[in-house]
This record gives C-alpha cells, sequence and structure tokens, in this order.
C-alpha cells in the first residue's frame, strides 16, 4: 500500500513544509487551484482544513477563514467531490484532511474513509477524537482505506503518552510548539521551546515529527528543523492570501520568503 509520508522521508528527511489552507477560501472553488500552486511553489505536505464553526484548536486567522469559506458554500461532501482528481496533479505530494469529528460523524466513519481514501487523501488530522476511542472502533477503518491519523502531542504530554500515540500513527507527530491556539505567538520563550523539541527528539520515535502553532515565517521555521522533521504553517499563509488580488502570486511569494 502507497504511504506518501515515507516515500517523502525517504527522499527528504529534514526541513519539511506542510502548508495548511482552509478549503473553499478565498472563494469557494479556490482550494484544488490553490493546492497546486503550493505544490509547485515548494511545499512537502498539504493540510486541507475542512472549515467548521467551531475550530476548538484554531485561532481567529482559521476561524476567520472558516466562517468565510462556509459562507461561500464550502461543506465536507463538496470538498471531497472537488478533490476528485487532484492526483493526476499532485501523484506524489502527501495530502491531509484537518477537521472536527461533527462533519465527519454526520457523514459515516466509514463513509468519510472510502470518499477520502477515492479522492487521493493520505492522512487525517481530527483533534477532538481522543486516540483510544480511534484505537478501539476506527482504526481498523482507516486501515482498510489506506488513510493514516496523525495525533497532537503538546509539551506537556508525557513519555508514555507519546509513546502510545507514535504506536498508533504511520504518519508523523504534530508537535504542538506551546500552549494557545493556531496562529498565536507560541514562540516566545524559545528556550523553552526548544527544551521540549529535544526532549522528544530524544524518545527516537519511529515517526517523524513536525511542529505546529506559532510557526510564521522563516525564522520560526528554521528553528522549529533544528529538532524535528519540519514544520507547519497555516495562519500566516492565510494571511498573506487575505485580501490578496492574486491569492497564487501571494501563495508563491509567501513559499519564497519561508524557503529563503
Amino acid at each position: 500500500m502507497i504511504n506518501r509520508f515515507a516515500d517523502l522521508l525517504a527522499r527528504k528527511p529534514s526541513g519539511l513544509l506542510n502548508l495548511y489552507i482552509t478549503a473553499g477560501y478565498p472563494t469557494l472553488h479556490d482550494t484544488m487551484p490553490l493546492l497546486r500552486t503550493l505544490a509547485e511553489a515548494g511545499a512537502d505536505i498539504l493540510e486541507i482544513g475542512v472549515p467548521f464553526s467551531d475550530p476548538l484548536a484554531d485561532g481567529p486567522v482559521i476561524q476567520q477563514t472558516s466562517t468565510v469559506a462556509l459562507r461561500n458554500g464550502m461543506t465536507l461532501k463538496l470538498l471531497l467531490q472537488e478533490l476528485q482528481g487532484i492526483r493526476e496533479y499532485l501523484p506524489d505530494t502527501p495530502l491531509l484532511l484537518m477537521g472536527y469529528l461533527n462533519p465527519v460523524l454526520q457523514l459515516g466513519m466509514e463513509e468519510f474513509c472510502r470518499q477520502a481514501a477515492a479522492a487521493g487523501i493520505d492522512g487525517v488530522i481530527l483533534p477532538d477524537l481522543p486516540a483510544e476511542e480511534y484505537a478501539e472502533f476506527y482504526q481498523e477503518t482507516f486501515r482498510k482505506y489506506n488513510l493514516r491519523k496523525v495525533f497532537l502531542i503538546t509539551p506537556q504530554t508525557s513519555e508514555a503518552r507519546i509513546r502510545r500515540l507514535d504506536e498508533l500513527s504511520e504518519a508523523f507527530l504534530y508537535l504542538v510548539s506551546g500552549p494557545g491556539l493556531t496562529g498565536g505567538n507560541q514562540t516566545a520563550d524559545q528556550s523553552v521551546q526548544q527544551a521540549y523539541l529535544q526532549r522528544v527528539e530524544a524518545l527516537n520515535l519511529r515517526n517523524p515529527r513536525l511542529v505546529g502553532f506559532g510557526i510564521a515565517d522563516k525564522a520560526s521555521f528554521n528553528n522549529a528543523c533544528q529538532h524535528a522533521n519540519g514544520a507547519i504553517i497555516g495562519s500566516a499563509l492565510l494571511r498573506a492570501l487575505d485580501g490578496a488580488a492574486d491569492p497564487h502570486q501571494a501563495a508563491r511569494a509567501f513559499v519564497q520568503r519561508i524557503r529563503g
């Protein structure tokens, strides 16, 4: 079975750039074209946010883009339809869906997994699906459709818990850089963040590690990559797209700033 995460890591073990966009933003049908633009510009992994009215882990920027996307008419069902055929353009780039459990359960977990797999999705982030509930009820369904669950780790997560999440995942571990929501200033206390990333690095986990929350520019990206395989950027990219006359030009320029 294809594992695009493992294939990517074999080609490029460090400096991985995972970029997040909100589906249906800035306009309803921007999702597919923007994914192609970002991949061509140098994104290694693409994360597609499913807009939701109550996004618990997301800060004001992603909340605002979700509001716009919902107003535009984006839904999980429409997104899965729109993504059909994306592998024709992006054969090797790992694709993630990031969302919340409520819309998934409305569709039905198995139907969600079936449609996501048919659309070429590799992995799923559902912050409000507890790991043990996933393991007991949904892991076999995910495996049936070759989907990989990504789990979040925070500075407060115990070593035993980290090892359990590493055991359950076959994609990467999402290291939340500090307390708060996406798009916040988690990079303020560099020494604390570095100690946390070093602590996780020393565990010699089997999955790669990507750092998210508060990664906004070349400096914070490079800092995160010192003790992890890469980093995730969402809010800063969405801010760059906000109001841009040409979202594709803005997206390319943003990636160039990160890559330097």
